[in-house]
């Protein structure tokens, strides 16, 4: 429509300038003095009324994690995947020639990520606690429902009056409460790793591994209180959209043996490791075709600092959200031939054609593909992320055969601002696979 010009869309609570696909270099080399992406994840979030304004100034714990996980997620794999495969056992409880049925939705989806994203991010046995679970798996909500409410009010009233809280969101019971239940469960695990480290200096026969411990060993922070937040801000952003997949699965039976081959023949010759999944090329392009369709409508947020012109001479004023519009990349049919069809093997076709294959992975970052974001901000777990869910798929496809209800179809998904939800309503029928 606005044929590559800048344009204004309302956000809750503030409007965004989506620029064009051609400023993305522009937004790749600003300075976050320039244009920042942790001030317009407050301004969308709220989160500098409902969290220690240390922890929002001084957000570690994403630069911990991408020193840990950008690239070597092999030592954290065996155990996740692990994780994955227990959880989806006990949650659908399934046995071999049985042929009952189970429902599953988004609430069982959303407990598997979270007991194996928390086996990497706290490690056991904290990671399979039902009350740290629930807490995990809510915080997301937890935060867009405080966030939404906040944005509601004036800010003279949702701004921070003492070192705790705002008026506002003193009466908000959602985060505050996670903070506070969280930090009961955590807190004796952390005295105890802090007397190890007194006792032990920096290495002890069974230090954890774990994210937990790498924010300890960061030497910082010291308490639990200070702790906690960043534990469940790397919890936030770990809830990703495989409910998307599972949908897109299940309405499309005709690709179920064609990945069932793949993986079969993978896991057959090596067997369950991170190597294996690099290996998984279709399911691969399955995934990256549902973030293609499903991804953000704009993404790549930042908020301008100070007045900036733009290489093509575009202004933008202090002040402004910028985002590029992502939906319309994702969907260009100069670069996708019929995009706006679903392909699973989209992907899968264009790595064949040995240009470019890394490009066209899951993990990918580039100017075409944006669902993990673009430069330096690029989401530094997206290699844990897509390593779980590669595996959650090969699991269900190995184990189970999905369908929906007799009659029901993939719903609409859910457009919430700048996203895209899975519809939380709808469950899916699990059996235990049976022989091809």
């Amino acid at each position: 429509k606005y044929k590559g010009a800048p344009f204004r869309v309302p956000a809750l609570g503030h409007w965004i300038v989506v620029v064009s696909h051609h400023h993305l270099k522009d937004i790749k080399v600003a300075t976050d003095d320039e244009l920042s992406l942790v001030e317009a994840s407050n301004d969308f979030l709220n989160l500098n009324y409902m969290i220690d304004s240390k922890v929002i100034a001084n957000p570690y714990h994403i630069s911990v994690t991408r020193v840990h996980l950008a690239h070597n997620t092999a030592p954290y794999y065996p155990d996740m995947r692990d994780k994955i495969f227990t959880t989806f056992d006990e949650l659908l409880n399934l046995r071999d020639n049985d042929r009952v049925e189970k429902c599953a939705g988004i609430k069982t989806i959303w407990e598997v990520i979270c007991r194996a994203s928390n086996r990497v991010f706290v490690g056991l046995p904290l990671c399979q606690d039902p009350d740290w679970i629930e807490i995990a798996s809510r915080f997301t909500m937890d935060v867009a429902t405080d966030g939404i409410i906040l944005t509601m009010f004036p800010k003279f009233l949702s701004c921070r009056l003492t070192s705790s809280a705002s008026v506002v969101s003193k009466m908000l019971p959602n985060v505050h409460t996670s903070v506070k239940c969280a930090i009961k469960l955590l807190d004796s695990i952390i005295k105890e790793r802090f007397r190890c480290m007194g006792e032990h200096g920096n290495e002890w026969s069974d230090k954890p591994n774990d994210t937990l411990q790498w924010l300890i060993d960061e030497r910082q922070e010291f308490t639990t209180k200070q702790l906690t937040p960043h534990i469940l801000l790397t919890n936030l952003v770990a809830i990703h959209t495989f409910t998307h997949a599972l949908f897109y699965l299940a309405a499309h039976p005709q690709y179920v043996q064609l990945l069932r081959e793949e993986v079969d023949g993978v896991i057959e010759e090596h067997g369950w490791t991170k190597e294996t999944m690099a290996q998984m090329w279709k399911v691969d392009s399955f995934l990256v075709e549902i973030e293609h369709l499903e991804g953000f409508t704009a993404s790549m947020q930042r908020k301008a600092m100070k007045d900036l012109t733009l290489s093509d001479g575009t202004f933008i004023l202090k002040g402004t959200h910028v985002s590029v519009p992502t939906y319309v990349i994702h969907r260009d049919s100069t670069v996708y031939e019929d995009p706006d069809t679903f392909d699973p093997l989209r992907f899968y076709k264009l790595r064949n054609d040995g240009k470019e294959s890394a490009r066209h992975q899951i993990v990918a970052v580039n100017q075409n593909y944006l669902a993990f974001g673009y430069g330096k901000h690029a989401c530094p777990g997206r290699f844990l992320a897509a390593d779980e869910l590669k595996t959650m798929l090969a699991y269900i496809l190995m184990s189970y055969d999905v369908k929906f209800a007799e009659g029901n179809t993939r719903p609409n998904s859910i457009k919430w601002d700048t996203g895209s939800m899975a519809d939380p309503t709808v469950e899916v029928m699990f059996w235990k696979r049976t022989c091809d």
